[in-house]
């Protein structure tokens, strides 16, 4: 639960008030915070040192509250840059602060955030920070729950345009959350059938008349030429689906195509991948997870822009029914495929959605998918690729930036094809050692046409096996899902 306050911080009945604190050489500095009582003013800016406070990004520490009603203030980092809330880099400071102050205060029943919210933009950022800083998964085990009530502290009156961008801030946090539950869900519960009945409970749920879910089972797979899905899916005992879910708005000023991997298990296959890091392999499905979520919120804030989204969901196990290196399948539209190495799945399933995608002419399809760990390599952690058309690219890169989520541009050098060669079919699915980032992306623009299309290559930043950082817990991330939404907004604007 979020709302609006213009009440005086030090009079607020909340739980803890959080303050943001801009860092200045050895000392440091509350942000818009003239509002704080003598002592707590003198504790932060003289005595800052001596208790380790720094203002740094991420930095939370809690202090007692003397002077106000909640028991507690806590101080959040803003950093050494002055905030300048009219850029999304100002933005994603004050988003980031706020989340890392909720993420670290989860138990308490409720929290107000005084930190710099004087217009409708930042109010948008404290809102969306704070939500999705506010995650808790406990499907497995009890642990304290989320941050139950956040108040934002602003002068702004709560009009209209205040009150859209707290809604907004609700479904964006939504999708993020939902992204994130089905990510860490254990494979043994999703599989590729309970993902489909994910995709149907999700669409229930938000109770729009104009989202519609199709299910393709192993039967419709075989039948309808999608051979990258029923290759990829065929070691399982858990057969493959692909799950279209589309919104079709009355009055849609377009229609954009969304396609997601979804390996809800990659053990490689035949070509298995080593033991250690393996547990991580739940994470393959991130990119249809991501789609799901951003197609439901596109219906909940009524986008004037249809969306389709594509979940291509196998389980890629080693049996005696897995397919094996040099097989070859035959994708959805008649391409051949030399399998080289079976822990290539991901771009086998892709392959079938893109297809399936382009066959409605959408007028963009973007495809977002855990694909390499060539990714990993180049880009590290934190941030993600976006290869594709040039126009299309750089549309994902401005709603990134706009969005507070880190997406780099990369080329698709067309002399990398040749490695895609095959003796016996149309491609290879693997080529060669370096570069192999952009030839998976090569791999996929064989499918696309002449479609304007981006792929967005999450592997990095789709699952955090390290530590929190502001809004971002450990485990599933909701990467792509932030980016794919203010596209769609940016489109129907």
């Amino acid at each position: 639960m979020i709302s609006l306050t213009s009440t005086d911080p030090t009079q607020l009945d909340v739980d803890a008030v959080v303050v943001g604190l801009h860092a200045q050489g050895t000392s440091v500095v509350p942000v818009g915070a003239d509002w704080l009582p003598a002592e707590l003013a003198r504790q932060i800016t003289q005595d800052g040192t001596r208790l380790g406070i720094t203002g740094a990004v991420d930095e939370v520490r809690r202090l007692p509250g003397t002077g106000l009603r909640a028991a507690t203030l806590v101080v959040t980092g803003l950093g050494d840059v002055p905030v300048d809330t009219a850029t999304p880099a100002g933005a994603e400071l004050l988003r980031r602060a706020a989340g890392a102050a909720t993420r670290e205060l989860s138990g308490l029943a409720s929290v107000a955030l005084a930190l710099p919210a004087g217009d409708v933009a930042s109010v948008a950022a404290v809102a969306e920070g704070a939500l999705l800083g506010a995650y808790t998964y406990d499907r497995y085990h009890a642990h304290d729950a989320a941050v139950g009530r956040v108040e934002v502290v602003t002068p702004l009156p709560r009009d209209k345009a205040a009150t859209a961008a707290l809604e907004r801030a609700e479904v964006l946090a939504a999708a993020v959350h939902s992204t994130r539950d089905l990510v860490n869900t254990a494979p043994n519960d999703l599989y590729p059938a309970a993902f489909a009945d994910a995709a149907k409970a999700a669409v229930k749920a938000s109770g729009a008349k104009s989202l519609k879910v199709t299910v393709l089972d192993e039967k419709a797979l075989a039948a309808g030429g999608y051979g990258g899905l029923v290759g990829v899916g065929q070691g399982s005992a858990r057969p493959p689906r692909l799950v279209k879910v589309a919104y079709s708005p009355a009055k849609a000023s377009g229609h954009v195509a969304l396609v997601g991997k979804g390996i809800t298990f990659d053990s490689g296959g035949i070509s298995i991948k080593p033991a250690a890091g393996m547990e991580a392999m739940k994470s393959d499905m991130a990119g249809a997870a991501a789609v799901l979520h951003v197609v439901v919120a596109a219906a909940r804030l009524g986008l004037p822009v249809a969306v389709t989204g594509w979940l291509c969901l196998a389980e890629n196990m080693p049996s005696g029914t897995a397919q094996r290196p040099s097989d070859v399948l035959t994708i959805r539209g008649g391409k051949t495929v030399e399998v080289l190495n079976t822990d290539a799945e991901g771009r086998l399933v892709m392959a079938d959605g893109l297809v399936a995608a382009v066959e409605e002419k959408p007028d963009l399809v973007v495809d977002i998918a855990t694909l390499t760990g060539a990714e990993v390599v180049a880009l590290g952690h934190r941030v993600s690729a976006v290869m594709g058309t040039d126009q299309a690219r750089a549309e994902v890169v401005d709603a990134a930036h706009d969005a507070g989520e880190q997406f780099w541009p990369m080329p698709l050098p067309a002399d990398l094809k040749a490695g895609l060669k095959s003796k016996v079919a149309d491609l290879a699915n693997i080529g060669d050692r370096f570069g192999g980032m952009l030839t998976a992306g090569i791999f996929l623009q064989e499918f696309v046409g002449a479609t304007p299309w981006a792929h967005l290559d999450v592997a990095g930043p789709a699952f955090n096996e390290r530590t929190a950082f502001g809004y971002t817990p450990v485990g599933g991330t909701g990467v792509g899902v932030r980016t794919l939404l203010r596209l769609l907004e940016q489109r129907a604007s």
